[in-house]
């Protein structure tokens, strides 16, 4: 299980104990935010998206989506979402549980500017059922093949 593949990597920096592992469903930011009782602007949601012949992970804040024009700036080419096949196939984690960690070599990671304005943020562990608090330092050092870049917009409301 990619739950199990992340406890093993967080293990490394004495964090796998963080995991938080609930009854309730963390799949889609609503679902997270509810179980984890925190406002749906602080679930770190991670978008599995194509990377030419690979993929790569884009970490956002809860209240934000894809801005299809940064995107295109910053990589040079459009946007394309994974199937939930593709995703499990290319980052090992199923959709709903896609996570920045325990990802197989060369899966590059983009943590959106918008997780700076939080003192914490909760993305997932490879379950549906699994979160994790951290801050936006500590995600970015425990993510491996991460950068910052200012990729998404706010959600019309």
């Amino acid at each position: 299980m990619a739950i199990d593949e992340v406890r093993e990597y967080l293990r490394r920096f004495n964090r796998d104990r963080d995991i938080i592992e609930l009854a309730a469903s963390t799949a889609t930011v609503a679902e997270a935010a509810a179980a984890m009782g925190v406002r749906p602007a602080r679930i770190a949601k991670s978008l599995s998206l194509s990377a030419g012949s690979g993929a790569l992970i884009v970490v956002t804040a809860g209240d934000m989506k894809l801005d299809n024009r940064k995107y295109k700036d910053y990589f040079g080419l459009k946007a394309k979402m994974l199937s939930s096949d593709e995703a499990l196939n290319f980052t090992g984690h199923p959709v709903g549980g896609v996570c920045p960690f325990a990802l197989p070599p060369g899966v590059a990671v983009y943590l959106d500017v918008s997780l700076k304005r939080f003192d914490t943020v909760f993305p997932a562990c490879g379950s549906a059922h699994s979160a994790i608090e951290l801050t936006p330092a500590e995600l970015e050092a425990l993510t491996p093949n991460s950068s910052w870049a200012d990729l998404c917009r706010p959600l019309e409301t």
